[in-house]
Order: structure tokens, then sequence, then C-alpha cells
């Protein structure tokens, strides 16, 4: 493998600025749009949102569509679809996965359910669709049911907490500038009383 896809490879699992520096990075970005407190967050929150659903590769363009359904900023969107990454779907798909198991009533998996996702894992190991779409439907279509309300849940948080903290950034940054402003003098108009 050449160096420069090994790169390439490591940088979307691991920023080569390291994590911390990258979120500090895309917090700045986040603040410094030139969009209302509303239309940020709407836009972080439906990327963020989308990122719960299992359909990989299709994030942005969902974000985008949510972003535009909510008033939300496109860029803000693609921001917020970072929330979803190689390592946070792992965590995100099993919960889709254990909510939508849970809200059809599945009551998790059974010895013959375990029997069966062997036997797809084994076929899958073959080629993710040469048995057909079928063959994964059933899970796939259990993650898109819990998904949805995950999703929701996510919209909402990401929504309040980006709202309060771009306004509360804003606020503070007018504060900072008005003190530095140079306080005018104040001119005195004389009033001449005309006699009557």
């Amino acid at each position: 493998m050449r160096a420069g896809l090994w790169n390439k490879i490591r940088n979307n699992l691991w920023p080569r600025m390291g994590m911390r520096r990258y979120s500090a990075y895309l917090r700045k970005r986040v603040m410094r749009l030139s969009a209302s407190p509303h239309a940020i967050a709407a836009g972080v929150a439906s990327g963020a949102a989308v990122s719960m659903f299992p359909l990989i590769g299709l994030h942005f363009f969902l974000g985008f569509v949510l972003a535009f359904a909510t008033r939300g900023n496109m860029i803000a969107a693609a921001i917020g679809t970072v929330w979803g990454n190689p390592l946070t779907f792992p965590l995100f798909f099993a919960a889709s996965y254990a909510v939508g198991d849970w809200l059809t009533g599945g009551g998790g998996v059974s010895v013959s359910e375990g029997k069966q996702l062997q036997a797809t894992g084994e076929q899958l190991s073959n080629g993710l669709f040469s048995e057909g779409f079928h063959a994964i439907w059933p899970t796939f279509k259990t993650m898109m049911i819990g998904g949805l309300p995950l999703a929701i849940l996510v919209f909402g948080v990401f929504y309040v907490v980006v709202r309060l903290v771009v306004t509360r950034f804003r606020a503070m940054r007018q504060a900072r500038l008005a003190r530095k402003r140079p306080v005018q003098p104040k001119t005195t108009q004389s009033s001449t009383n005309s006699p009557i």
C-alpha cells in the first residue's frame, strides 16, 4: 500500500492535528459562520442527527436535506456530520439496532436469530450482496426504525446546546468589541433663546 493512501486513511480515522485541535478548529468554524443562531444550530443538529442512521455515504446529502427543511445552514450541516465517523459509527449503529429491536418488540437476539445472524454473516463474507439485499434487510430495517427516535433526540440536544453556545459567544464578542471602541465625547449644543 502506498504511503499517500495510508496517510489518507489514517487522517480520515484520526486527524493529523489530533482530535482536540480538530474539535477546536470545528468549533471555531461554527462560531464564525455568518448566519443566525437558529440557522447554525439547526444545521449542526441536522448533520449530527442523520449520523444515527446506517446510511454511510448519504449522511452529507441527508444532512443538507434536513438542514434545508429546518432552515439550517448548509456549512454547519456538513460540520455536524463529523459527529458520525468511523470511531462513533459502531456505537451509533449498535444503539440504533437496540432501540429498533425494543420498539419492534424483539427482546434481544434469540437462539434461532443468533443462528440466522451467523448464517447471514457467512453469506456476507462471500460478498455483501451475493445473496441479495434481503439477507441484510431485517437488520437494516431494525436499525432504521431505531435510528429515528435517536435522531430526533440528537437533533434536539444539539440544537439547544449549539444555539445557546452561539448566542453566548456572540454576546461576549459584542461586549468585548464595545469595550475596545473608543468613547466619543458628547457634543453639547447650546440652545439660544430668541427674544420674543
